[in-house]
């Protein structure tokens, strides 16, 4: 069966002599792995295609138990270039590329998930929106759409104690805008270094909770102290 769909590239990786094999997010059928044949040869288009945080509208054919499908034709969507040139930007955006990665399953189609992860990687581009907002604001999209949308008056779960929310002046009011999907009403003169802290804290941690295998984003550290300084 012959398939075109929207993706996002979320990794790759060179396969054999001239291969890559890229792992996307699509936007209809959820996380899938693609070998892209000749992406590294030098007068290839796909090896630009294929980078994480492409936008790519693609037509591959899915054959039943083939792990790697097979890459028929791609063409760019839309391109991103003002992420690629901002230090802070092009970090937080891999980051998120990796949360997903890490935390989607195969063949799992979260198409609301895919349209708000667009709409960040956009409004990173633009640079019109407070880059830690974009970043909460998708940690909470990716809670809420697989299941653990936080509730912010429940502190405690087995093994953890959440940061308390009261303590930042505006932490508890910055959260559940960006829990209404409200990314365009946060002023951001209103997120003081102790918001900063308290809320990275706490949707780390939650993250962490929920799901296995965070720990292993070689790039947190660095993100959280991004998040974390003014």
């Amino acid at each position: 069966m012959v398939i075109h769909t929207q993706v996002i590239v979320l990794k790759s990786f060179p396969y054999g002599d001239t291969s890559l094999i890229a792992r996307c997010f699509s936007k209809d059928y959820g996380k899938i792995s693609f070998i892209v044949k000749g992406a590294r040869s030098k007068k290839s288009p796909k090896s630009s295609q294929f980078q994480p945080i492409s936008y790519l509208d693609i037509i591959y054919r899915d054959k039943p138990n083939q792990e790697l499908k097979l890459i028929n034709k791609a063409d760019f969507r839309e391109s991103w270039p003002g992420i690629l040139q901002d230090l802070r930007s092009i970090t937080l955006s891999m980051a998120i590329l990796e949360m997903t990665e890490k935390t989607l399953s195969e063949y799992d189609p979260h198409p609301e998930l895919f349209n708000k992860l667009v709409v960040v990687l956009r409004e990173f581009n633009k640079k019109n929106i407070d880059t830690n907002i974009l970043f909460w604001f998708y940690e909470c999209t990716l809670l809420t759409h697989l299941g653990f949308r936080p509730s912010l008056d429940q502190r405690q779960f087995p093994g953890i104690v959440l940061p308390d929310l009261n303590n930042g002046p505006n932490s508890v009011f910055i959260l559940k805008k960006l829990l209404e999907q409200n990314i365009h009403n946060i002023p951001a003169e209103l997120i003081t270094s102790q918001d900063r802290k308290i809320i990275s804290n706490y949707l780390w941690i939650l993250m962490q909770y929920h799901f296995d295998g965070l720990e292993g984003i070689k790039s947190m550290a660095v993100v959280r102290k991004i998040l974390s300084d003014a």
